[in-house]
């Protein structure tokens, strides 16, 4: 059996230049609770963030020569590693570096966790982690397990996907190093041409497919869009948005409002040409209009998503709320329609300021 069998979204890490004020803000903003914290000898200051099935781990550097220290320096705060929940991270790490990978951390056990990283993408860490029976799902090396209320007031689900930006001419070279590395399948691929603009995206699962990493990569023969703009402002390749999975999206994405989450609007005319798109099984379409909520659908079913704003100071990495109702894709169709959208909208107001 392969190592990187049932593999699974373990946590999320993020390397932050104020660790005191991101949490807050996680805790504030999406309900998160604290369920974790760095002893005080270590070499960085951590902090485990919980919300139901999600774990992420905020990392401060105590000192410039820590790898937080040189990624937000790089980059600013984001996603600098994706831990990966395995049956042997030894046997991960080792068959992965057989396979190609640049080992980061060689495999230790502590207090019955065994960790072991390899480069992922850019900057960007995979950790391999594999617990001893009875050890707490949130204990990881230099983390002390804490107590807190399960009573979490947003209802987010687990990780639903990454969206990885890639530099042009790069995207094949990252499938093909999840592919044959760590037994990832390349389950979807469309280029999106949006005006003057295009970009090619490629979806690879693993095997269990509970870690999907959406790849995207700008053509740079055309004029630069937002693909390109996160590539440069994040100088290189990044997460640029995290999914959260959601079984009932219009609940959630009101408790988010109310904690003063803002998200992007939709322009009036993308509810004008829905009706002529897909026929919403679940939500009325008024209701998806009174929320800026997007509606896309594939040969499986439908989707409901809305991205919020970004908040970070360089306008790069955000967070995405989706629903599926048995649809697999990512909502591809959502950019098209709201070119059009933009476009529609565009006219109208132009002959809006005729007649006036």
């Amino acid at each position: 059996m392969s190592p990187f069998t049932n593999m699974f979204v373990d946590h999320v890490e993020f390397s932050v230049t104020d660790i005191q004020a991101k949490a807050a803000w996680w805790v504030g903003s999406y309900g998160f609770a604290v369920s974790a914290t760095s002893d005080e000898d270590a070499p960085a200051r951590s902090i485990g963030l919980t919300h139901r099935q999600v774990e992420l781990v905020l990392t401060e550097a105590k000192d410039d020569g820590h790898p937080a220290a040189a990624y937000v320096r790089k980059h600013g705060d984001g996603v600098s590693g994706i831990g990966l929940g395995v049956a042997d991270a030894e046997a991960a790490f080792h068959e992965a570096v057989r396979r190609g990978a640049r080992p980061v951390s060689a495999p230790a056990t502590v207090d019955g966790v065994t960790t072991a990283s390899i480069i992922g993408f850019g900057d960007v860490v995979h950790t391999f982690v594999t617990r001893a029976a009875g050890v707490s799902p949130r204990a990881l090396p230099g983390l002390r397990p804490v107590e807190f209320s399960g009573d979490f007031a947003v209802a987010l689900g687990e990780v639903d996907h990454f969206a990885i930006c890639v530099p042009g001419g790069l995207l094949d070279e990252h499938v093909e190093f999840y592919r044959d590395v760590l037994d990832f399948e390349l389950t979807f691929a469309e280029r999106i041409a949006v005006g003057k603009q295009a970009m090619t995206t490629k979806v690879v699962e693993s095997t269990s497919r509970a870690v999907t990493l959406t790849l995207i990569e700008p053509d740079v023969s055309l004029e630069p869009g937002h693909i390109s703009e996160f590539l440069r402002d994040h100088e290189g390749a990044g997460v640029q948005h995290m999914a959260f999975a959601t079984d009932d999206i219009l609940t959630t994405l009101d408790a988010l409002r109310e904690r003063d989450i803002a998200f992007l609007n939709a322009p009036g005319s993308y509810y004008q040409l829905l009706a002529e798109r897909v026929d919403p099984v679940r939500y009325p379409i008024e209701e998806l209009r009174q929320r800026n909520i997007l509606i896309d659908e594939d040969h499986d079913g439908q989707l409901y998503q809305i991205f919020a704003e970004s908040v970070h100071p360089r306008n790069t990495i955000f967070f995405e709320l989706i629903e599926r109702l048995g649809a697999q894709g990512f909502g591809s169709g959502n950019i098209t329609a709201l070119y059009e959208a933009v476009e529609l909208q565009h006219r109208q107001d132009q002959e809006h300021g005729r007649a006036a």
